[in-house]
């Protein structure tokens, strides 16, 4: 599997981070270019563009700072220097953002933007299309991160159609914490409410419609079962006694559509932090704990070498997490993956590997026109029921 979170260095040598505008230690400026997935220090040029300072290509591509590097959203990405627009890929898919002026906002958009830029690199390493929502392309990804206020509409975390909303005030950790114990939530993250909405809008993109999708259902159950009256039953009568037997959490069992976004977000957690490991160089196979691992029969398709090689990391992962827990409790601190992977959840998360595998390998023109055309058809069928 290609890296995901990678490890960076400065000119000087020392480490840079993803977020990083500048180096902690010499003060070089410094930005991410998601054309090439490399991060470093810029040099500048006379004409006011950059290069990356160790870009190796020849001759080295140029680039702008994104016009939201000074603002709010503290954005460190790359622009190319003949593109269209001030903004970067990441700062263009966000439509709306709160009133900067109003207490904490400020502060909010930037956890919002970070989080984002995170959810786009692991996308973006694994191949997974991102294209912004547009007039030419209703099938594309947007962002609204919106403040409910006083006398105004009540913001709800959530996605419809590839625009992902989010309330704000999921940046700040007391509000956060607060609807985690009323809704008796394990885990409740920015990134994890970011990878959970755009779980949704993959179901739209590579799953419906296609040929994915009656094999889905066999896996995830028929996502035609009422979505309304299955949440308010789970609000209602509460999960399924069984449900820790066949879902990744309580959540997950009120739908399939849930089922398949919760199980999307946790492969997204589980790739980006194992490979965040492997790439900082942590050899876990000489970590002493003893697990039992999953054997062959668990994949959706264990005949296929894509699952063999999930198999070896979703097994690793065991290891880790066991290792990050101690860790975390040695700081009195909560565990850091508190979920407990089963065979049900093993072959679920199998099974989104072989449609992100099989995504990443389908060619971008075929990809963009099929999706183009299912955007339409979700149009036609939504205008057909409002009509009766």
């Amino acid at each position: 599997m290609p890296p995901c979170m990678k490890t960076f260095q400065c000119t000087c040598s020392h480490p840079l981070f993803f977020h990083n505008l500048r180096c902690l230690t010499c003060g070089t400026e410094a930005a991410y270019d998601p054309t090439s997935h490399a991060m470093g220090a810029v040099t500048p040029a006379a004409d006011g563009s950059y290069t990356l300072a160790r870009d190796t290509r020849h001759p080295a591509p140029r680039f702008r700072f994104c016009g939201q590097r000074s603002g709010a959203a503290e954005c460190n990405w790359l622009v190319p220097v003949d593109a269209t627009g001030a903004d970067c890929l990441s700062c263009r898919l966000t439509r709306e953002t709160p009133d900067l002026s109003r207490p904490r906002n400020a502060k909010r958009l930037a956890a919002l933007e970070a989080a984002k830029r995170d959810l786009l690199f692991s996308l973006q390493s694994w191949g997974l299309p991102i294209d912004p929502k547009t007039d030419e392309d209703p099938g594309g990804l947007a962002f609204d991160f919106l403040e409910s206020v006083p006398d105004g509409p009540r913001v709800l975390t959530g996605h419809a159609d590839g625009l992902i909303t989010i309330n704000v005030a999921e940046a700040d950790n007391d509000y956060r914490e607060k609807n985690r114990e009323a809704l008796k939530e394990p885990y409740r993250t920015v990134l994890g409410h970011l990878r959970h909405e755009v779980g949704h809008y993959y179901w739209d993109v590579l799953i419906w419609d296609t040929e994915w999708l009656p094999l889905c259902r066999e896996v995830f159950g028929d996502e035609q079962a009422d979505y309304g009256e299955a949440l308010k039953r789970n609000y209602s009568e509460g999960p399924p006694a069984d449900w820790a037997a066949r879902c990744i959490s309580s959540y997950a069992s009120s739908h399939p559509w849930e089922d398949w976004a919760e199980t999307w977000a946790h492969y997204m957690h589980i790739r980006s932090t194992a490979q965040t490991a492997s790439s900082y160089g942590l050899d876990i196979t000489r970590a002493k704990v003893l697990t039992t691992p999953f054997p062959p029969d668990v994949l959706y398709r264990p005949e296929s070498e894509q699952s063999q090689a999930f198999l070896e990391w979703v097994n690793a992962w065991g290891i880790l997490t066991a290792v990050l827990n101690e860790t975390a409790r040695s700081m009195g601190q909560p565990d850091i993956y508190p979920f407990t992977l089963n065979r049900s959840v093993v072959t679920k998360l199998s099974f989104i590997h072989l449609v992100v595998a099989g995504s990443a390998a389908e060619g971008q023109v075929q990809r963009l026109n099929r999706r183009k055309v299912r955007a339409r058809r979700r149009l036609e069928r939504r205008a057909a029921r409002q009509s009766h």
